[in-house]
């Protein structure tokens, strides 16, 4: 089936569950609860919750469905928007419960990386710096300032003496070769 009528069914369906049909809304849910689940679980990462939001969801969309119209957004986008803002609060409302347990563990907790982290790192960062060796000088030093230090495109063009583009140019081959590189 075409994506263009599966949009154009799921819209159907949303404007059908605002006037109360019971079967529309069956139809709803059986053709998108699973993607709404898998939003939901990537926000939560627990499974009974990502499951007790998505039945919130669906409450949300049986008494809301009329404001899906005023919305002009595609049907999809509507009711992940929804099923990702009532995960997104529920992520708030446990933070909120274990927050004072977490501040008691901040006081115990070293807040620097272990020992397996900082070798990974290390790894990573040799790897890295090998990479940039490959480059010209002058767009490694630019890849440096942009992504390492922060500096502006703009800035960089002055600096190197050469137009904006150029510089975006630059930047943007620089990064092609490095990834090329870093993944080998």
């Amino acid at each position: 089936m075409p994506p263009e009528s599966t949009r154009d069914q799921i819209s159907d369906l949303i404007l059908r569950v605002a006037l109360r049909d019971r079967i529309a809304f069956d139809k709803l849910y059986a053709a998108t609860s699973a993607k709404l689940f898998g939003t939901c679980l990537r926000v939560l990462k627990d499974r009974t919750e990502a499951e007790e939001v998505v039945q919130e969801v669906f409450i949300r969309i049986w008494l809301k469905a009329d404001r899906f119209a005023v919305t002009a957004q595609s049907p999809m986008s509507w009711l992940i928007a929804v099923a990702r803002h009532l995960a997104i609060d529920r992520l708030r409302a446990r933070r909120e419960a274990v927050a004072g347990l977490e501040d008691a563990a901040m006081e115990i907790r070293d807040p620097a990386p272990g020992p397996e982290t900082r070798a990974v790192a290390a790894g990573e960062r040799r790897q890295l710096d090998q990479c940039l060796d490959e480059l010209e000088a002058d767009r490694a030093d630019a890849v440096r300032a942009a992504y390492l230090d922060g500096d502006s495109y703009a800035d960089l063009a002055v600096r190197h003496d050469v137009p904006l583009n150029t510089m975006r140019t630059w930047l943007r081959r620089s990064l092609m070769r490095l990834r090329e590189c870093l993944q080998r």
